[in-house]
């Protein structure tokens, strides 16, 4: 996890690209049995963890004179897919500085509370709008948009908040996918176990993204504004973290459903996930380029403890296909999407009963 504060407006123009073209890539809507609401158990574990850390940032980090200008208090959650996730995490930054403003025996001045939910356009706003907690203590907006690009007025926000989310490239590279290119990914659909050149674009790709993201967020947040980011990450530059062995064992059932000759091998090589595991050390690099924020806080969460009925095997092929299945419908159709994570599960499984 990682809580930037923004610290000066020293923003280059020449970085914002309006033409930047974005790839939507949603989470699965509704509240059906493979959709992301019934499947991000593992993102709320993740949050879980994190709620006492973003509390304590925002006790010592946040200052209320920020507040001297408005009557209300506006935060962004960027990437909120359809919830319950996005609820818990507002409730949390909300609860926070509704304590600090106590603790400071300021009961009486604590501000209204805005929220805006931020999502591509093909999000499932509907399901979102419809899950919001009868009792919430806040203003509810969706805001469409990519994150990669500006989507809030100059100096409007004083929370940025973004849990599993900035993972997703605006696109994947475009070398990747070009069967002349020496960063061909052949076989694979991300780039763990990939050659060099693979690497070197999804970093390239990641670094474009990132100045953009930080670019957009230095205009949009407060001057002494937070943005606070949890992330699956990278500890040291490593490509075999655990969002990449994932990745990696969904693309080992792709092809073994094209040696079943259920798909084709062209499709497969022509399928790439625009997911990228920062370390913290390009976080920090990109923070420098940008010139706007300093990194007030950055933290490995350990790995939550969930509690489910469901095997853990299940529960992981459950989780990836909520995130997953939108885009590999896109590409091979959907009848396969049931025979894939079932061969998924299986495999996680398998994997398992090695490790043990």
């Amino acid at each position: 996890m990682s809580l930037m504060k923004y610290t000066e407006r020293n923003i280059k123009m020449a970085a914002e690209d309006p033409s930047k073209v974005c790839e939507e890539h949603p989470m699965t809507g509704g509240d059906g049995p493979n959709s992301y609401a019934k499947n991000s158990i593992l993102q709320k574990g993740v949050l879980d963890v994190a709620k006492e850390l973003i509390r304590k940032a925002i006790a010592e980090k946040l200052d209320i004179d920020i507040l001297s200008s408005s009557t209300s208090f506006k935060i962004a959650d960027l990437g909120c897919s359809v919830g319950p996730n996005t609820f818990f995490a507002v409730e949390n930054i909300v609860e926070a500085v509704e304590l600090m403003y106590q603790g400071q025996g300021m009961n009486s001045q604590i501000p209204e509370f805005q929220v805006f939910f931020n999502d591509h356009t093909s999000n499932d706003f509907n399901m979102l709008f419809k899950s919001l907690p009868q009792n919430r203590r806040y203003y509810a907006a969706g805001v469409p948009g990519s994150f990669y690009a500006r989507v809030f007025p100059n100096a409007s926000i004083y929370v940025v908040h973004s849990s599993f989310a900035i993972q997703w490239l605006s696109r994947v590279p475009k070398e990747v996918l070009d069967r002349n290119s020496p960063a061909w990914n052949k076989g694979h659909i991300c780039y763990s176990n990939s050659t060099d050149e693979v690497v070197r674009a999804y970093k390239a790709q990641y670094a474009e993204d990132m100045e953009c993201f930080l670019h957009a967020r230095a205009q949009e947040i407060v001057h002494g504004g937070l943005m606070l980011l949890t992330l699956p990450g990278s500890p040291d530059h490593s490509t075999h973290s655990h969002s990449l062995v994932s990745l990696e064992l969904l693309g080992s059932c792709l092809m073994d459903l094209v040696r079943k000759g259920v798909v084709s091998e062209e499709k497969v090589d022509s399928f790439n996930m625009p997911m990228y595991s920062m370390s913290p050390q390009e976080l920090e690099v990109a923070v420098k380029r940008n010139g706007c924020f300093s990194i007030d806080i950055m933290a490995e969460l350990p790995r939550p403890l969930v509690h489910d009925t469901l095997s853990i095997s299940q529960m992981i092929a459950s989780h990836i296909r909520a995130g997953m299945e939108e885009m590999i419908k896109k590409q091979f159709g959907e009848e396969i999407l049931d025979e894939l994570f079932d061969l998924y599960r299986q495999k996680c499984e398998q994997s398992r009963q090695r490790e043990t």
